[in-house]
């Protein structure tokens, strides 16, 4: 895919990117997709998927107390348990805002190792990353923001999720659908968004504006963007998941980028 090449011109030492449809057809890469980045925020979708996995198994329940007094793991996984964003601290009651919180997932993870007998890192490896035969993905530290990750292993995840192996179909749609509909909120990096929408896990595009995805992107995209300069989307609408990974930390350049990055491999996957 020519829009692929756009990555050469990104102010980033390192760049690799892919596009991937539902049913695993690669329809372009560039750059070192085999190199591993640290994921940062990219890794929650992944702990997510490992906290859905466990509540498939029966390890957990989404709506069992989790957290703080009142909140459970569907409040964990949608960012409204009322935690901080980097301190286990109430800042707010459950449900009632959101708020994007690290200590959140790093409390999920706490619950599920708890619940499972099984340390989180590794029942991510065994619920997800093996089943998956992402050998070059790894979490060595916090569910939020310490996985560290392939461009080709996150296409074979990017696929799982448009076409559902590891979880019941049902379970996945629920996971990019809006939890607690029309609260408000601020998403890392570009200010205050009402609403401010979430599933379990990944975040929801809707009306979302500014946003890190671009203008031709469907309201029903999701996904996740990390401070490391990395991204995932899936676009259900195009059939289609990008994945893109940087040595460069998130900021302006990202910003001015990434949208029309988007919307160029949109264009060509239409066309």
């Amino acid at each position: 895919m020519e829009s692929l090449r756009i990555i050469d011109t990104w102010p980033v030492p390192t760049a690799a990117a892919a596009v991937v449809r539902a049913d695993g057809t690669v329809l372009g890469t560039h750059g070192p997709t085999s190199q591993r980045f640290p994921l940062a925020s990219v890794t929650k979708p992944l702990a997510a998927y490992a906290a859905l996995v466990a509540y498939e198994e029966g390890a957990v329940e989404l709506d069992e107390p989790a957290g703080p007094e009142g909140s459970t793991v569907r409040h964990l996984l949608a960012h409204t348990s009322g935690l901080a964003f980097d301190e286990h601290r109430v800042t707010a009651p459950p449900g009632e805002r959101r708020l994007y919180s690290n200590a959140g997932f790093e409390v999920l993870g706490d619950h599920i190792a708890k619940a499972s007998g099984i340390p989180f890192a590794e029942y991510l490896r065994q619920a997800v990353l093996e089943p998956l035969t992402m050998t070059s993905t790894g979490l060595d530290g916090s569910p939020a923001r310490d996985g560290v990750s392939t461009v080709d292993d996150l296409v074979r995840f990017a696929a799982e999720v448009q076409a559902p192996r590891l979880l019941d179909p049902r379970t996945v749609l629920e996971a990019q659908s809006v939890v607690h509909p029309g609260l408000k909120g601020v998403l890392p990096g570009y200010g205050h968004q009402s609403p401010n929408d979430w599933g379990l896990g990944f975040e929801i595009r809707d009306s979302k504006s500014p946003h890190w995805t671009g203008a031709s992107s469907s309201p029903a995209t999701f996904g996740h963007f990390g401070q490391s300069g990395t991204f995932l989307w899936i676009d259900p609408v195009a059939g289609v998941a990008c994945v893109a990974l940087t040595d460069r930390a998130f900021g302006p350049w990202a910003t001015e980028a990434w949208p029309p990055f988007t919307d160029a491999v949109l264009s060509e996957v239409a066309g």
